[in-house]
This record gives C-alpha cells, sequence and structure tokens, in this order.
C-alpha cells in the first residue's frame, strides 16, 4: 500500500500591501537577468515567464506552480486558476494523488496544452521496468493527457535502473519530453548516469534559504542538470514568512519575503514551483521580475543556511 502523506499547512505571512499592484505587476513582468544563468528569452512571449533550456534542448519556465495537498475541486480549480493567471509550468506527482485535479484543471484552463509544461513523478511502489510503463500509462489516463514534458523518479529507492530504461524508452517514443530524478543526490546520480543512456535533465531536491544546497548545486551545474527547488518556501518552516532577514531585504523594494525567496531561487537559475490555495499568492509569487538582489542581499540570504534539511520527517 503506498505511504500517504500527512497534511502540513503552515500559513504564509498575510501581507500583501495592494493585490492589485500585485496583479498588475503580473502582467507586466519585466526580465533582466537572465545573464545570470543563461537563460534562453528568444522565443518568449512578452509578459510571460521566462523559459529556460534544458540538457536535450526542451524548453522549461523558470517558475511554476506546485500541486502538493492540493487535491478535489479545489486542486481542480487552484490549477485552472494558476493557468490562467500566466503560470505555464504544472508539477504534481502519483504519490500526491491528485493526477485528476491537475488534469481536469488543466481541461478547464481552456489553455492548449502544447502551451503548458507538465511534470508528474514515479513513485516508488511502481519502480522497476515494466511497473514504469504501467504507472506512467496510468498518469497519463488521469491527466488526461497524450504525453508528459517531464517525469521524474521521485526517490531513489526500488528498481532504478529498470525504472530509468523504461523511462528512456519512453521518451525515444516521444511520450515525455524530457526525464529526470527527484531528491537524487551526488553519489546516486553518479549511479544512475553509470548506466543510463540518456542524462537526467533535472533534479527536483529541497532547497530554500535555510537549506541552501550550494554543493548539489555545483554538482549540477557540472553535469548540465536543471535544479529545481520542490517546497522553495520550505512550507513555512523555521518562520519563513516572518523572517527578519528577508523582511529586510523585502522592505528594500516593497517586496515579500514570499517574494525575495522566489527572487533568491531565481537568480541563482533554480527552477521553482511554490504551492498556493489562494489566488492572491499566486499573483504575488509571479511578482518578482521587478526587482533585482543586490550582492548584499543575496550575502545576507546566504547566511540563513542552516546546512541540513527542514524535512526530517520526509527522509
Amino acid at each position: 500500500m503506498k505511504r500517504k502523506i500527512q497534511l502540513r499547512n503552515i500559513d504564509r505571512r498575510e501581507f500583501l500591501q495592494n493585490s492589485a499592484k500585485f496583479a498588475t505587476g503580473a502582467l507586466l513582468m519585466s526580465f533582466g537577468v537572465s545573464e545570470i544563468f543563461g537563460a534562453d528569452q528568444s522565443d518568449r512571449p512578452e509578459g510571460s515567464i521566462e523559459w529556460i533550456t534544458l540538457n536535450n534542448g526542451i524548453k522549461m519556465p523558470i517558475l511554476g506552480f506546485g500541486t502538493l495537498y492540493l487535491n478535489g475541486a479545489e486542486g481542480e480549480g487552484c490549477v485552472a486558476d494558476a493557468i490562467s493567471l500566466g503560470y505555464r509550468l504544472i508539477d504534481t506527482a502519483t504519490i500526491y494523488g491528485n493526477e485528476a485535479a491537475v488534469g481536469a484543471g488543466i481541461k478547464n484552463s481552456g489553455i492548449s496544452r502544447e502551451e503548458l509544461f507538465v511534470t508528474s513523478k514515479l513513485w516508488v511502489d511502481d519502480s522497476g521496468y515494466e511497473n514504469t510503463k504501467k504507472a506512467f500509462q496510468t498518469t497519463l489516463n488521469k491527466l488526461g493527457l497524450d504525453y508528459l514534458d517531464l517525469y521524474l523518479i521521485h526517490r531513489p529507492r526500488g528498481d532504478v535502473k529498470g525504472s530509468w530504461k523504461a523511462m528512456e524508452e519512453l521518451y525515444r517514443e516521444g511520450r515525455i519530453k524530457a526525464i529526470g530524478v527527484s531528491n537524487f543526490d551526488a553519489n546516486q546520480l553518479d549511479e544512475i548516469m553509470s548506466y543510463a543512456n540518456i542524462k537526467p535533465a533535472v533534479n527536483q531536491i529541497e532547497t530554500h534559504v535555510f537549506f541552501q544546497q550550494e554543493e548539489a548545486k555545483l554538482y549540477l551545474n557540472q553535469h548540465g542538470i536543471q535544479m529545481e527547488a520542490w517546497s522553495p518556501f520550505a512550507q513555512g518552516r523555521n518562520g519563513l514568512f516572518t523572517n527578519e532577514t528577508l523582511a529586510s531585504i523585502g522592505k528594500k523594494y516593497d517586496k515579500t519575503n514570499a517574494q525575495v525567496s522566489l527572487r533568491w531561487h531565481y537568480q541563482r537559475g533554480v527552477v521553482a514551483i511554490p504551492r498556493t490555495s489562494q489566488k492572491a499568492h499566486m499573483i504575488e509569487n509571479l511578482n518578482i521580475f521587478d526587482f533585482k538582489l543586490d550582492e548584499s542581499d543575496m550575502k545576507k540570504i546566504e547566511l540563513l543556511d542552516l546546512y541540513t534539511t527542514q524535512f526530517p520527517e520526509w527522509g
């Protein structure tokens, strides 16, 4: 039986100062820091989220929408709202139990499939060659899609080698545009690359201001693997939304702690997929492209690193 994820909600600090202002900013986003990590803006529509290029040439949005805990009608509505506001990267997983709701939200958004970048993940119980093929088809059926843009091995457990072989075949068939992993460390990535014919395009891991994972980031950069942050706000743990350092930085730019955190991810070239059920917060999270953290800001945030996970129960 699949392990159930326990719901744990930690509310964001409610200090949106002007929702209309944030909404306008989301529609008039400007981009000026692609030089930091070499992002490709050549075919980016004006006013949309920037897309980066993965190691296989596939483009992926630098900012997306996470769906953990967003189930049923709420999940369906949140996904549709996020897409309507401009999000194009939608992240889900088999273990979340919400792929059907995410698929319904995608359908209800009215946005063409080609404009979206949809990610799901293979759970441990479905590892192995044959099981992966079956689990992938189940995921597609629940989402109501013909292909995935990104499929990840959720955790480095079970028959990873068999799963990767199946994913490589699905990739070659065009049913997945990019394949990758989640929660893999350097040694585990070395192992998978020892037999892989196709290098992982993405590693989705825990990273936020309290666990910055600089060594992991250096390794991934060296191997051309995109770093992606799950729970980029650490789900509000350790007081992220009220942290005085982030607040003092945000005051300089009239931004919230959440916006400073997402801007920090962006300037490091890390894909982030914040999750929220509040439309105002979806808008807030989009409004990070009209300011730039300076070197002193980045140094202050660097000092927040605790060098350890904030989710020991997920180890």
